[in-house]
């Protein structure tokens, strides 16, 4: 039975990393509330601008430009967004759980992987993938010079015909309780599906020569997704923090209200026996 010391001694520990969850429960909080405002804004801007696009697409013959190119997927780029720490929750642990199975699902196929964030790079590595690019210290806040460098690489790839559709898997920001896990396609372009009669059709007009608006245009549109999902993927992963934080702290409350309870009952215990200790011996000097 553990004596009253080794309690107070256990009590304290729990304290101590209870400090710790909570102070990164706060820390957790305050970068959410930077990150939650940068996803919401490159969320609307990046709807926008792939309406516009689809819309240019769909009017569009496919050797208006190489990225338009269309060909049957049998090599595909898989880029995955994690988490850089762990103290998550199941942020990082759902991202590669579906990569996984993307990539299963797919081993018919010839498959490219960009690990980007540590957690999928060393995930990756242990389940023995080939991971082509990685890229990390890099998902903690979204940043668009490094959106914008594996964009290039992806393009590249595109361009040279080395692959044939880029997908992405990443943690879609929704609220403080729930990310949804997404798996988008970048590349092809899918066409805007043409309005029903209902519908009011959206007739964009531009100024530049088609070739012109489709070099700036289409780049900048993978680009802008990359960064959306790093974005998102920065939002999520500092509310699943948070939300853990909170409950390792809530955990922690329990687990020293439990052996403060225990605690007392040994010291009870413990004065009762020398109670009785006592009263026997002054009834048999008796």
């Amino acid at each position: 039975m553990p004596t009253q010391l080794d309690l107070k001694r256990r009590i304290r520990s729990v304290k101590n990393t209870q400090q710790i969850t909570r102070a990164m429960k706060f820390v957790a909080a305050a970068r959410l509330r930077r990150a939650q405002e940068k996803a919401f804004s490159i969320r609307h801007y990046t709807r926008a601008l792939t309406r516009v696009v689809r819309s240019a697409v769909l009017r569009a013959p496919e050797n208006a430009h190489p990225l338009l190119v269309r060909r049957p997927e049998q090599r595909v780029l898989l880029l995955v967004v994690s988490g850089e720490r762990g103290l998550a929750g199941a942020f990082n642990a759902n991202v590669i759980r579906r990569t996984i199975e993307f990539l299963k699902s797919r081993e018919s196929q010839t498959l490219t992987v960009f690990a980007i964030g540590r957690k999928s790079r060393d995930a990756l590595r242990k389940q023995r993938w080939k991971v082509a690019a990685e890229y990390v210290d890099i998902t903690t806040r979204a940043d668009r010079a490094h959106a914008g460098e594996i964009a290039r690489k992806a393009i590249a790839l595109y361009e040279a015909d080395e692959i044939d559709a880029i997908y992405v898997v990443f943690n879609e920001f929704k609220s403080v309780l729930a990310q949804t896990l997404t798996v988008e396609k970048i590349l092809p372009i899918e066409p805007e599906t043409p309005p029903t009669p209902d519908e009011i059709a959206v007739e964009y007009l531009y100024e530049q020569p088609r070739a012109e608006l489709f070099a700036r245009l289409v780049p900048r549109y993978v680009e802008m997704q990359l960064f959306r999902a790093l974005a998102e993927s920065a939002a999520s992963e500092h509310a699943a923090r948070m939300t853990a934080m909170d409950s390792a702290t809530n955990n922690a409350k329990e687990l020293i209200d439990q052996l403060t309870l225990y605690m007392n009952k040994v010291r009870q215990a413990a004065i009762t026996k020398e109670i009785i200790e006592v009263v026997s011996g002054a009834a048999s000097a008796g």
